[in-house]
């Protein structure tokens, strides 16, 4: 039979992940199906377990549901203890297995698609939700000169610190108020709140675009977002998250399926601009 899979969230009818993972079954020679489940934003456990129970062998997990799937999930990777959040759900006997391919889909998009090495640089990151909770260890295993956390409330900010901490604070890890941003600059700025889906900016002062900046959103569309237009204004260099949103659909693949797929010919694929009349 074949497997089936699906990304499950709430808005889904934008995501590309059926496409992404179609053409990675070409290429590996896999037999999978791939879909969307809009999930009620009040009732993501009874729409996972559905899924589950309709003999599904897993899924992916976006916002706003990632802190869920990590509850929803029986066991957890250690990418996944270590973000208290989840994207990915395999589906293995009485067995649920959450993971997080979300972090090593961000560092592997800045750092090998986009170029831009993350060692020794400043880096903010803008949210405190499971997004950012998914990349935070991984954007500090890269060995930042600093890595500071921002967030409307503050005290969510510094929670991720303290469970990355575990302990005492590594020196180039902190979180940081909003009202403190002014007064610092970064090099790599990363949009992880949701601002975007609804046209809205993250308050992120024009000082902080560093020389050289990297503005990153999390994001992705068929225009810039609104925040990434922002950067630009300031002099930023502005990536949206479609690399990210590949590589981290490879990890997810090669953990459901034993198999890592290519990711640039997939990323030139949908980089590629509509035919005329298509």
């Amino acid at each position: 039979m074949t497997d089936r899979y699906a990304i499950i969230g709430h808005p889904v009818a934008h995501s590309k992940s059926p496409e992404i993972h179609a053409a990675f079954a070409r290429e590996t020679g896999q037999d999978l199906s791939y879909e969307r489940v809009l999930a009620p934003l009040d009732a993501f456990p009874k729409a996972i377990a559905s899924w589950r129970d309709s003999g599904a062998a897993g899924a992916n997990v976006t916002v706003p549901f990632k802190l869920e799937a990590f509850a929803f999930a029986t066991e957890r990777t250690a990418r996944a203890l270590r973000g208290g959040a989840v994207n990915t759900l395999k589906f293995n006997g009485e067995k649920i297995i959450g993971d997080n391919s979300d972090g090593v889909g961000l560092c592997r998009d800045i750092v090998d698609n986009l170029a831009f090495p993350i060692i020794g640089k400043r880096v903010l990151l803008v949210g405190a939700g499971g997004a950012a909770r998914g990349v935070a260890g991984a954007l500090l295993d890269a060995a930042p000169r600093l890595l500071c956390i921002t967030n409307r409330t503050l005290k969510k900010a510094e929670l991720i610190v303290e469970e990355l901490a575990r302990g005492d604070a590594p020196h180039n890890l902190n979180a940081l108020s909003l009202a403190a941003l002014p007064d610092a600059q970064f090099d790599l700025i990363i949009n992880a709140t949701s601002a975007s889906l609804n046209n809205s900016l993250p308050l992120v002062p024009p000082k902080c675009f560093a020389d050289g900046c990297l503005a990153y959103d999390m994001m992705y569309g068929l225009a810039h977002t609104s925040f990434l237009l922002m950067a630009a204004g300031y002099g930023a260099r502005a990536a949206d998250g479609l690399g990210m949103l590949v590589e981290q659909a490879a990890e997810s693949f090669f953990l459901w399926r034993g198999v890592r797929p290519k990711t640039a010919p997939v990323l030139a694929m949908l980089r590629r601009p509509p035919a005329p009349g298509g």
